[in-house]
């Protein structure tokens, strides 16, 4: 039985160990932390094939020069003199083109579609009991008709690609959103989407992969990684040492620094997001991104979350107030009868998204070190693709057929 370190128990490392488990590996899962925080607990649980444009699109980098002096607003660079986060600056700049977006849809679409069907799969499987697992789709709420138009330009894009969405009026939304106040002209219907309790779904994943007889070792960090003839011969933690047949490198942001142990360049930052969660009863049943706000809104099992931002200032969890209360009235702006608490607000969590230059996930064997496999990158799409991911690293060390071509998440691509 060969056996497998996958480093990071995020949401695609604790996929990973899954489907590894399945097909009868011997799994050991490390993680710096203790797994119960993290951008895995604290998204927006979406699973969205709507999703076909990355996050590395014409515009987003002078949208990001025009906004990084001001803290509060949602896609945030902080200015730093830093080698690393330069560099990525110039690669995700390299990488905003429309033909490079053109290349990324496809393939963004169809490893969205396998994911989305995985959950659905894990569910009905009974592994994990039960958890909300919902298709109401999403929608794109907006106030202006500048909004509403370059909305509707990715809209029709989504519905060529042959994924479900509809054009609602103010009055159709209301029908379909009944208990609650909108203040919004209309919305996109991604009716091809779907939602989860991500707060739900990982203590779950965690205990049945204990139950299988999984190993999961927290508050472990990777303190070395030793090679010999190309391939990793040893990895040394804070409590112990490993000797396994294969290494997957799922440890999210912090991935870029454990790569640069076995010399391998993987360009990623750390993209903070935060989120409020609302126990009370908010009338909202459907999720949303709020447009102008830029912002998102889930109904979870007993809550609401209201979550958002893209904050690039290096690996930290420090909480900028300003960009809390900017989700907070973000959300008032578009439910006026709903007014986020001071507790409410007092207990915001952050969570870093790996992020990589031109938006697409690293996933695949490295070709330098011979038994190591990386899954990260994902940026804002980790959740939606994280049985995905699981399930392509474990083909890739079955020696089975990928369920897709990964070419186009090769982690040693050029930028």
């Amino acid at each position: 039985m060969k056996s497998v370190l996958v480093i990071g128990g995020g949401i695609v490392g604790l996929s990973t160990a899954y489907y590894l488990e399945k097909e009868g590996f011997d799994v050991t899962v490390v993680d710096k932390g203790d797994i119960t925080s993290g951008a895995s607990f604290v998204n927006a649980g979406y699973i969205t094939p709507s999703h076909i444009i990355p996050l590395a699109s014409p515009g987003m980098i002078a949208k990001g020069i025009k906004m990084m002096f001001n803290s509060a607003s949602p896609f945030y660079m902080k200015p730093r003199l830093d080698v690393d986060f330069l560099k990525w600056s110039w690669y995700f700049h390299k990488s905003s083109t429309l033909a490079k977006v053109e290349k990324a849809i496809p393939v963004i679409k169809e490893i969205n579609l396998i994911s989305r069907e995985l959950f659905t799969d894990i569910k009905n499987s009974g592994d994990l009991g039960d958890f909300q697992l919902e298709r109401k789709g999403l929608l794109m709420l907006y106030k202006t008709d500048a909004t509403y138009l370059h909305e509707k330009q990715v809209a029709e894009r989504v519905a060529f690609e042959g994924l479900e969405v509809s054009d609602l009026s103010k009055a159709e939304l209301q029908k379909l959103e009944p208990n609650v106040n909108i203040d919004a002209e209309g919305a996109i219907h991604y009716e091809c989407d779907g939602h989860t309790t991500p707060t739900e779904i990982m203590p779950k994943l965690l205990a049945y992969l204990k139950k299988q007889g999984v190993q999961i070792k927290t508050k472990e960090e990777v303190l070395d990684i030793k090679t010999s003839g190309h391939k990793i011969t040893e990895v040394i933690t804070t409590k112990d040492s490993y000797k396994p047949d294969e290494v997957v490198l799922a440890a999210g942001s912090w991935s870029g620094e454990l790569a640069k142990k076995l010399q391998l360049k993987l360009p990623l930052q750390g993209g903070k997001g935060y989120r409020i969660n609302v126990e009370r009863d908010t009338g909202i049943t459907i999720p949303a991104i709020l447009m102008e706000s830029k912002m998102a809104v889930t109904p979870m099992n007993g809550f609401t979350r209201f979550a958002g931002t893209m904050e690039f200032s290096g690996n930290n969890s420090i909480v900028r107030n300003e960009r809390v209360m900017a989700i907070a009235n973000g959300a008032h702006s578009f439910y006026p009868d709903l007014r986020i608490t001071e507790t409410e607000i007092k207990n915001v969590k952050t969570g870093l998204r790996p992020v990589s230059p031109d938006g697409l996930p690293y996933i695949g064997k490295s070709t330098k070190i011979k038994n190591l496999t990386i899954g990260t990158g994902h940026a804002m799409m980790g959740w939606s693709l994280g049985p995905a991911t699981g399930k392509l690293i474990t083909e890739l060390l079955s020696d089975n057929k990928t369920s897709m071509g990964l070419e186009a998440f090769g982690p040693e691509r050029s930028f």
